[in-house]
């Protein structure tokens, strides 16, 4: 019988019906772990929604020998790709495994320092101005830029890279974020300005991980700020500001300096927003707290907590205990990052 598991046709799995030849040729033995090896790809690729050629390219075969062997029709030795099949069959398992012990992480919390970055978003928003917040690692200003983003209209968030660091670099990022159709880089400018352009003002444009972007590349951002009236906030590490500290900055790090209408900066996290992230993964205990406040308060802050608390619960959750300090404790070692925080 046929069991039709989508509407898709390109997901349709059938349950294959072996050649005489195939059944001669294998034997009993291999020919009953391969049925029980199909029936088991058929119910993963149903339950992921995949294609034959996902399948394919997931379990490594090339789309012949698969094709052949899943409908029973492979000439060759059926042992040895029954076993690739089961070993890549058991790889998913242990991975749905190892997952359902891993808490997810808590949603997004309203932290103090979440609270002072979303004021000055909102500030560089409703003044049209250009804002530079530079807070310290894992105290999560890419995910309060992201909810910022997701409940404001006219906000933009893109994230540079060093690969994006120039400004034709940086405009494609824009572009791309802006959903922009301009493929003449000497109109690239003006299409993107045009976009963030709104009567009134009102737009916002967040450049995450803006350390990575050079001087001219940070000098266009003031340019879209001065011509078209928009919010731009520079977010990254302290380097962002710090370059333009410089005594021999020059005209051009003046005029940079004298843009910036306000700068948020905050090196280490508070420890009422240590104590809510705690809070939030409904740890109590007051030693485990104690314990993994003291990891926050060093460099990576909730992410180091975060980290340690997955590693610590994917441990308790196997052996079927309550988390405990010594869990925290052990995956702390585990991490074995204590030189690089």
């Amino acid at each position: 019988m046929n069991v039709h598991t989508s509407t898709s046709q390109a997901s349709v799995w059938d349950h294959p019906s072996p050649s005489a030849e195939f059944v001669a040729k294998h034997g009993q033995v291999d020919v009953d772990v391969w049925r029980r090896l199909t029936a088991r790809v058929i119910e993963v690729a149903t339950a992921n929604s995949w294609t034959k050629a996902e399948v394919t390219r997931r379990s490594g075969m090339k789309d012949g020998t698969f094709s052949q062997w899943f409908s029973g029709t492979y000439a060759g030795r059926l042992e040895p790709w029954n076993r690739v099949v089961s070993q890549w069959l058991d790889a998913i398992e242990d991975s749905a495994t190892m997952g359902s012990t891993i808490p997810h992480s808590p949603p997004f919390i309203k932290t103090k320092v979440a609270m002072e970055i979303a004021e000055t978003l909102m500030w560089a928003q409703m003044t049209s101005d250009m804002v530079m917040i530079t807070v310290g690692a894992g105290m999560g200003k890419t995910a309060t830029c992201r909810h910022f983003q997701a409940t404001r209209p006219h906000v933009y968030h893109a994230t540079v890279t060093p690969h994006t660091k120039t400004v034709h670099g940086m405009l494609v990022e824009l572009a791309a974020e802006l959903d922009v159709k301009e493929h003449n880089p000497a109109k690239l400018t003006r299409a993107i300005g045009a976009k963030l352009a709104r009567i009134g003002g009102g737009t916002l444009l967040i450049v995450d991980e803006a350390q990575n972007l050079t001087d001219d590349a940070i000098n266009q951002l003031r340019h879209f700020c001065d011509v078209y009236q928009c919010g731009v906030a520079l977010v990254g590490n302290d380097e962002i500001y710090s370059r333009f500290g410089k005594a021999n900055g020059g005209p051009s790090y003046a005029q940079l300096k004298s843009r910036v209408g306000k700068h948020l900066k905050r090196t280490a996290a508070h420890t009422s927003d240590l104590h809510a992230y705690i809070a939030a993964w409904e740890i109590e205990d007051p030693d485990c707290v104690k314990f993994l406040t003291g990891i926050g308060m060093k460099g990576g802050a909730m992410r180091q907590i975060e980290k340690t608390v997955k590693l610590a619960f994917m441990a308790a959750n196997g052996a079927g205990q309550k988390l405990t300090l010594d869990h925290l404790q052990h995956a702390w070692r585990r991490r074995d990052v204590e030189d690089l925080s």
